[in-house]
């Protein structure tokens, strides 16, 4: 908020632009929460004045419009650009095309995320292809199209998410689960195990992100972010004898004809078929409770034990805050235990420490 109480005044002052047009004055609130409520009223009524100006519609953009712009703006460049699509299309079915987004309450974003609970998905997913989605259209319509729109408490919606639960791949578990792999398929997971990247970054990987000479990879993740992995040795021995067939790096020979392809062919592994077959073959190697998304814990918690460099290990996973890299932290911690409880006890015979430690004190 642009505001601000000016030397010897009592009351706050703002100071704003809309449109290239400069609104300031002062609101005559002493509190600082009515002056930034006062400020938000005078800046939609400052662009819906523009707005007029420029002949458009004095009521405002429709949920249809505010999403159809956002796709061709923002989310047919994304990553999982298909994901951003589909979020977008369940949205408009629930709050409909033609409702303006200025009108959207606190209590619609609530009864939106109820619904997407009753459908039977996790609460992060509700975050992420929801709350989250529109919270997003909201800002870039506020922000760059400015548009009013509505005073939502984010905060409030977001849904409490449970601790990820770390799982690592035993090493006998890890010979039976490659072995079982198909072709395609075995190479990328072992490529998520050695970089940690995610199961959409391993997809969307492209032989052009790949530098050979200054040895690392160009990652892009989540929020658009790109990261440098590095071209580790065995991340150089894995990708170096695939094949070019295909601008993506991880291939796959099509066992079926379909529309799209013909039996023989090569195609990009794509995700429903990583999924299923991941977890048929989990099942058949008798892996249990593992997901693909752990093959990314286990590079973490083996990078971790091998180094101790969680610094490193955050910048290589790409976490935004060093807290959430903490989540490792028991690998040193667990390994830190097993040398204290290894070492020898040297003391004195007659040293009370001695007797206590003997007699289990």
């Amino acid at each position: 908020m642009s505001i601000w109480k000016r030397p010897g005044q009592d009351t706050w002052s703002y100071d704003f632009t809309v449109r290239g047009h400069r609104h300031s004055g002062n609101t005559g609130c002493t509190s600082r929460r009515e002056a930034e409520r006062t400020e938000t009223r005078l800046k939609d009524q400052a662009r819906a004045r523009a707005r007029e100006r420029a002949g458009r519609p004095a009521q405002g953009l429709t949920i249809g419009a505010a999403f159809s712009r956002y796709w061709l703006e923002v989310g047919t460049h994304h990553v999982n650009s298909d994901s951003t699509l589909t979020d977008l299309a369940w949205l408009e079915r629930h709050f409909g095309k033609t409702r303006l987004l200025a009108s959207l309450t606190n209590q619609d974003v609530a009864a939106m995320v109820a619904r997407r609970r009753s459908e039977n998905v996790a609460p992060a997913t509700v975050n992420r292809t929801a709350t989250a989605r529109l919270r997003a259209v909201i800002t870039r319509a506020r922000d760059v199209w400015d548009e009013p729109v509505p005073r939502i408490t984010w905060k409030s919606h977001m849904l409490r998410e449970p601790q990820e639960v770390i799982r690592e791949l035993l090493a006998e578990e890890e010979a039976a689960l490659f072995s079982a792999l198909a072709s395609g398929y075995r190479e990328l997971a072992r490529f998520s195990m050695l970089s940690g990247c995610r199961m959409a970054e391993c997809l969307d990987l492209e032989w052009r992100h790949i530098d050979w000479h200054s040895e690392y990879i160009v990652i892009t993740g989540k929020g658009e972010k790109t990261r440098h992995v590095p071209l580790s040795s065995a991340l150089r021995a894995l990708l170096w004898p695939l094949p070019r067939a295909n601008a993506r790096v991880f291939t796959h020979q099509i066992r079926r004809g379909s529309a799209n392809h013909r039996r023989g062919d090569i195609a990009p592994v794509e995700e429903e078929a990583l999924n299923s077959h991941f977890a048929r073959v989990c099942k058949k190697a008798g892996v249990v409770k593992f997901r693909f998304h752990d093959l990314r814990h286990t590079f973490a918690t083996r990078f971790l034990r091998a180094t101790g460099d969680m610094r490193a290990l955050q910048l290589i996973l790409g976490h935004a805050s060093i807290e959430t890299t903490m989540r490792y932290a028991h690998v040193t911690a667990a390994d830190a235990k097993r040398r204290m409880d290894a070492m020898p006890v040297h003391a004195e015979s007659d040293s009370p420490l001695t007797e206590s430690l003997k007699q289990g004190r």
